[in-house]
């Protein structure tokens, strides 16, 4: 939440300064360094070496949808017809056997994601063959736990039966907001009793954590809109809520163009709404997260920011710390400690290298020993608000010259109240937190070239 700010410049005054464009950081590197120079072979020995002393994260894309928002910056489409879906699943599972002949060993697993898109597109048979496959594959005795991310208003009772049945533990609700004239504005009807349907719903087959996505910065949204979303869905009690920016990217996303310019917040409405919301959660007793996620007190999220062991992936805020990440599907990532790699985001190509038994890897990047130095400062900046740039380059046997470069950026940003930095500790203030990506850009040799891939800071 932002408070004032010691060096006396005003909200819009840093606006002006710091709203540049900047990656997310739910990784490092980021995706726009990965290359086709690493391909399917790369990917092979990368997964063979894999420590698997434990257990690895699972991650299945589902890239379908009932209907397409004009908002999403995912990789999905609309798509209705059922055959094509479950021919989807069984070229999962081949994929998975594609991975598993690669890394030549078992593979225990501790959780499991399915993303999208729209997971509950997979008709319940579908769910459960789909974890029936898994569960012939991996080991899955030790997985603690099963998340997905679902549309309240594609759900079934018989999905969320099926749901039961393969022990899903954690589930996260699309929300984003719940005024009718926004919802126009992005192509997405969604009823507060078809949300609260789902909740209860989902609660009574054993999810255990429930999780809403909410947006600010949609076309036509106001503080009073997101505010008035807040209090109709903090009756629900979530575990967790992710207030995210929404990103306007039309030149990464074609269908965002069907969103008018003229309708979107200015920096200032975008800023005004987050910090609302903050102020709001907060007095109800949710406790920030990291940039824009908010956890109850008891929640496993809050517990890991609490002690310092949050983290960041392409979900988002986690508690994930398994060092073998596996994506499965269109556009998946799947991560080693020797690089990331990702499979095509083309579903024709997809499933065409699946069909011919080769790993549909399209690009990745491998990690330097300066990328993970790197990556830990902007991790902990992203997580804590604070690191020991020291410790890291100690850690990491790294020397601190290979981030001097940062150091006149830093300046600025203390000069303007943003950060302290003392003896090698950079911390953000509480006025500086809505920017900590324009931090964090600052420690990263790739931002200024890139600039134009990514959404604004604020």
């Amino acid at each position: 939440m932002f408070l004032s700010n010691p060096s006396g410049l005003t909200v819009s005054q840093l606006i002006e300064r710091y709203d540049t464009r900047s990656p997310r950081y739910t990784s490092y590197p980021t995706a726009t360094r990965f290359t086709p120079a690493v391909g399917a072979g790369q990917a092979g020995a990368w997964l063979k070496a894999a420590p698997l002393e434990r257990s690895v994260s699972l991650y299945l894309h589902i890239p379908f949808c009932k209907r397409l928002c004009w908002y999403c910056g995912c990789n999905t489409r609309a798509m209705n017809r059922r055959e094509l879906i479950s021919s989807y699943v069984k070229l999962l599972l081949r994929e998975a056997d594609l991975v598993l002949a690669q890394v030549g060993r078992p593979v225990r697993v501790g959780s499991i994601h399915l993303g999208g898109g729209t997971p509950n597109m997979l008709s319940p048979t579908d769910l459960e063959q789909l974890f029936e496959g898994l569960s012939a594959r991996f080991d899955l005795r030790r997985c603690f736990e099963i998340a997905a991310e679902l549309d309240p208003e594609v759900l079934t009772p018989e999905w969320v039966d099926a749901a039961g049945r393969i022990g899903l533990s954690r589930a996260s609700l699309g929300v984003q907001d719940l005024s009718p004239r926004v919802q126009a504005a992005v192509n997405r009807p969604e009823r507060f009793d078809t949300i609260r349907w789902a909740s209860e719903a989902l609660r009574g087959q054993g999810v255990s954590s429930l999780n809403l996505d909410l947006m600010y910065g949609l076309p036509l949204q106001t503080v009073e809109h997101v505010v008035t979303t807040l209090g109709q869905v903090t009756t629900l009690q979530p575990d967790r809520i992710a207030l995210f920016g929404y990103a306007h990217v039309p030149w990464m996303k074609p269908h965002q163009k069907l969103i008018r310019d003229e309708d979107l917040p200015d920096a200032g409405m975008r800023f005004a709404q987050s910090q609302a919301a903050a102020r709001y959660l907060g007095a109800k007793g949710w406790q920030a997260i990291g940039l824009d996620h908010f956890a109850l007190p008891h929640d496993s999220l809050a517990a890991a920011a609490r002690a310092g062991r949050l983290h960041r992936n392409f979900q988002g805020y986690t508690t994930d710390e398994a060092p073998v990440l596996i994506g499965l599907g269109v556009s998946a990532i799947s991560r080693t400690p020797a690089g990331f790699v990702q499979n095509s985001a083309s579903e024709r190509d997809w499933r065409a290298s699946v069909t011919a038994g080769e790993l549909p890897v399209a690009r990745g990047v491998a990690l330097t020993d300066r990328d993970i130095f790197v990556g830990e400062i902007i991790e902990r900046l992203m997580c804590d608000f604070v690191v020991d740039v020291a410790d890291v380059a100690r850690r990491c046997r790294q020397d601190m010259s290979e981030v001097t470069g940062t150091w006149p950026l830093l300046r600025r940003f203390r000069a303007d109240g943003l950060v302290t930095v003392d003896d090698g500790v950079v911390e953000i203030t509480p006025s500086g937190r809505p920017f900590v990506r324009a931090v964090c850009a600052a420690f990263d040799p790739e931002a200024t070239g890139l600039v134009q891939k990514h959404s604004r800071v604020v």
